[in-house]
C-alpha cells in the first residue's frame, strides 16, 4: 500500500516528469519536432483537413485562413503551427500572449510580415485586451489602425498589412472572447494520443536520438505517458539514462520497470504526487465528497495547482469525480490504492435511505387524509 506522507516535505517546486508544460530539460525538442504532416503522427482529422486548406490557398495564391489550436499541453500545437508555416514554405514568426504588454509592440511584430508569412501567438488567451483589439482589424482587413498625437489634435490612420495567417494556441480556449474567437477560420481541437500514435512518436525520436528500445519497451512507456507525446519523449530519455547505466543500452521490460519504479510511476501513469492526493481522499475523508480549499489545506498543495495539473488526469481515467457537495474519489481510484471501498458504500446506503424516508415523508403530506 502507498505511503500518504512519502513525500509531504519534499520540494513542491520540484519539476514533475508528468508534467504535460515544457520543462527544462525539454531544451532539445525543438530539433526534434517533425517538419512535415507526413512525419506528425496522430491528429489524422486535424492533418487531413489542413492539407486540403493548404493546397487550396496555394493553388489560389493566398494567404492561409487564420488558425486556433487548442487543448491540454504537450499535444504539439506549436509544432503544428511550425509544419503549417513549412508546408505554405513561408516564415514564421513566433512570440506569446504575456509577452507582448503595449499595441506598439504587436504593431511592430505585424507591419515587419511578409507576404503570406505566419504569425504564431501562444497563449493567445493571455493577450491583453487593448493589444487585442488591434488585431480585429489586423486578422479581418490586412489593416492596422493607429492613434497619432494626444487630445483635440488626435488623428487615427491606418497602415496596410500584407495578407498573412494568425496561428493561435491555447490551452484556455474558453479563456478566449468571442470576438476574437470568431475571427478564426479554422479552430481545431488537438486530442490526446492513442498507444499506437504514441509508439510511433517512440520510435521516431529514438531513431533521432540513438537509442536501442525493444516493443516492450515501446508498450509499456506507451501507456504510462498520460497519452502526451511530450511526457513520453520525457520519459523516453530517462529510460535511456537507466539503460545506459542499469542495463546494456537497450530499453527493453526489465529497464522499463527499474526505471519507471525509481521515478514512482505505476502502470496507470500516475506519479507519487496524484496518489498522494488520491490517499488524502480516502484515508481522511473516507473517499470524500470533500472540497477543493481542504483538500488543498491536506495536501500543502496550491488549490490552482490541484484544479489545472492533478484534477484532469484523475478525471479522464475515471479515479475522481466531481459533485456539488466536492470532489469525490471513485471505487476504481480505491482499488487502484489498494484499499476497500466497502466503507463508503456503507454511507451511500445510509444517505440513500435518508434521501428515500424523506420522500415518503413528502408523500404523506401531500396525501388527501393527512389533513384529516
Amino acid at each position: 500500500m502507498y505511503d500518504i506522507f512519502s513525500q509531504m516535505d519534499e520540494d513542491q517546486e520540484e519539476e514533475r516528469i508528468l508534467s504535460r508544460k515544457h520543462l527544462t530539460e525539454d531544451k532539445d525538442e525543438l530539433s526534434m519536432r517533425p517538419t512535415t504532416l507526413a512525419e506528425y503522427a496522430g491528429q489524422s482529422r486535424i492533418k487531413d483537413n489542413l492539407r486540403v486548406y493548404i493546397k487550396a490557398a496555394l493553388d489560389r495564391g493566398d494567404a492561409l485562413d487564420h488558425v486556433l489550436l487548442y487543448g491540454p499541453p504537450g499535444l504539439g500545437k506549436t509544432t503544428l503551427a511550425g509544419i503549417i508555416a513549412n508546408e505554405l514554405g513561408v516564415q514564421m514568426r513566433v512570440t506569446s500572449g504575456p509577452a507582448i504588454e503595449r499595441q506598439g509592440e504587436l504593431a511592430a511584430i505585424l507591419t515587419n510580415l511578409e507576404a503570406h508569412d505566419v504569425l504564431f501567438i501562444d497563449e493567445i488567451h493571455r493577450l491583453n485586451h487593448s493589444v487585442e483589439e488591434i488585431l480585429y482589424p489586423a486578422m479581418e482587413d490586412y489593416a492596422l489602425d493607429i492613434m497619432i498625437g494626444k487630445g483635440p489634435a488626435a488623428r487615427s490612420i491606418r497602415l496596410d498589412l500584407p495578407p498573412f495567417t494568425l496561428i493561435g494556441a491555447t490551452t484556455r480556449a474558453g479563456l478566449l472572447t468571442s470576438p476574437l474567437r470568431d475571427r478564426f477560420g479554422m479552430i481545431h481541437r488537438l486530442e490526446l494520443y492513442s498507444e499506437e500514435e504514441i509508439v510511433q512518436i517512440l520510435q521516431r525520436n529514438a531513431a533521432l536520438l540513438s537509442i536501442g528500445i525493444d516493443k516492450d519497451g515501446l508498450e509499456i512507456l506507451s501507456g504510462r505517458c498520460r497519452g502526451t507525446p511530450r511526457v513520453a519523449i520525457r520519459l523516453l530519455r530517462r529510460m535511456r539514462d537507466f539503460a545506459q547505466v542499469k542495463g546494456t543500452g537497450v530499453i527493453d521490460r526489465e529497464i522499463c520497470v527499474l526505471g519507471l519504479n525509481a521515478l514512482e510511476i505505476d502502470e496507470k501513469g500516475l506519479d507519487a504526487t496524484d496518489r498522494r492526493v488520491m490517499l488524502a481522499m480516502a484515508e481522511i475523508y473516507n473517499g470524500g465528497p470533500v472540497g477543493l480549499d481542504t483538500l488543498a489545506a491536506t495536501t500543502g498543495e496550491d488549490p490552482g495547482t490541484i484544479e489545472d495539473v492533478y484534477e484532469p488526469y484523475l478525471l479522464q481515467i475515471g479515479f475522481l469525480a466531481k459533485t456539488p457537495r466536492g470532489r469525490v474519489l471513485t471505487d476504481p481510484g480505491f482499488v487502484h490504492l489498494g484499499l476497500d471501498p466497502v466503507a463508503r458504500q456503507k454511507e451511500r446506503n445510509i444517505l440513500n435511505n435518508q434521501i428515500a424516508l424523506r420522500d415518503i415523508e413528502e408523500q404523506d403530506k401531500t396525501r388527501p387524509d393527512a389533513e384529516m
